[in-house]
């Protein structure tokens, strides 16, 4: 079960946003990733705790912040509840859509798992909802990914694959590369992994 520290980031002026601390692992209903967030100063700003299926599909999805929590899953598309800290005033929401994303390293992996793409596949898009801290609100995005290689490196604990992403914006146009290493991110923009206690886990075929 691997766990460790991500520095987050601005990606464009690399303002410290925060750190997140996260736990994750596979298990029988696919891989459950949990998380604490906190300021620069310390002070604790969220929580992530995200569980998909074996084939990436978000089962439960359920982010905190100081004043907003919203709970999500897979249902028709991607359905989702977002309450304010009172829970006292609710919206719901649908869209045809494959998952969710947000600046939670979480969601880098989770998306690479429901593409599942190898080295030599093209281009391949993602229709995702995004929720964004501090105010979580649900925004519709379009996303490129498309794999570049695959690498494997000598470890003190045997070989480890590091596979390597181009994810495009289809809005914008931004691309952006993205490092993972089973269900940990190496390296993305805005992303810094700074500890891991354990190797990363790897997902079944």
């Amino acid at each position: 079960m691997p766990r460790g520290r991500y520095a987050l980031h601005d990606p464009h002026d690399h303002t410290p946003l925060g750190v997140e601390q996260f736990h994750c692992a596979p298990g029988h209903a696919g891989w459950r990733y949990v998380s604490q967030l906190s300021s620069p100063s310390g002070e604790r700003t969220g929580s992530v705790d995200l569980t998909i299926d074996a084939l990436g599909r978000p089962l439960r999805l359920e982010l905190q912040t100081a004043d907003w929590r919203v709970r999500g899953a897979a249902l028709d598309g991607v359905t989702w509840v977002r309450t304010d800290a009172s829970g006292a005033h609710a919206t719901e929401g649908n869209v045809a859509a494959h998952t969710f994303t947000g600046t939670s390293p979480a969601f880098l992996v989770a998306a690479a798992r429901l593409l599942r793409l190898t080295p030599g596949t093209g281009p391949t898009r993602l229709r995702l909802v995004a929720l964004t801290a501090p105010v979580l609100a649900p925004r519709t995005l379009d996303q490129s990914w498309a794999p570049l290689k695959s690498e494997a490196h000598a470890t003190d604990n045997g070989p480890l694959t590091v596979e390597t992403y181009q994810v495009s914006d289809a809005d914008t146009g931004e691309v952006q590369t993205v490092h993972l290493a089973g269900d940990v991110v190496l390296s993305a923009p805005g992303i810094e992994l700074e500890d891991l206690d354990t190797p990363p886990s790897t997902f079944p075929l």
